[in-house]
């Protein structure tokens, strides 16, 4: 595997831009009387999504790295409610696959903090082991 040298190497990351620009784009059919708002929340939980990723990779901890992974899941629960009511406003063939996209960014995210949550927990109790 190669090393993750920033947070561009990060496929949750890479997923979560791709989909920041999918839902930028599928934000411009909402109604307009509705477009001002839900369309700015969606864009603006969109970008946090990977923002979020992006920002926590640079921090100094690892357990700092997994509170910003954290808010990015959060983000993308209401990123995917968002989707959810604007796809009643404004249907559109390409909402299951949204949705499916939602998901996927989230099981990236899941599988990244329970790696890094283990592998901290390893690396503690390593630490705290009795020396021979």
């Amino acid at each position: 595997m190669d090393r993750i040298v920033s947070h561009k190497d990060l496929v949750v990351w890479q997923k979560a831009v791709a989909l920041a620009c999918k839902v930028y784009a599928a934000s411009r059919s909402l109604p307009r009387d509705g477009r001002f708002g839900l369309q700015r929340q969606l864009r603006r939980t969109a970008v946090a999504v990977a923002s979020r990723i992006a920002e926590g990779s640079a921090s100094p901890s690892r357990t700092q790295f997994v509170q910003f992974l954290r808010a990015s899941r959060c983000s993308l629960s209401e990123l995917e409610t968002l989707y959810e009511i604007a796809s009643r406003l404004a249907p559109s063939n390409d909402t299951s696959a949204r949705l499916e996209e939602i998901a996927e960014v989230g099981r990236l995210l899941n599988g990244l903090i329970r790696s890094l949550v283990s592998s901290s927990r390893a690396a503690h109790a390593k630490a705290c082991a009795p020396q021979r």
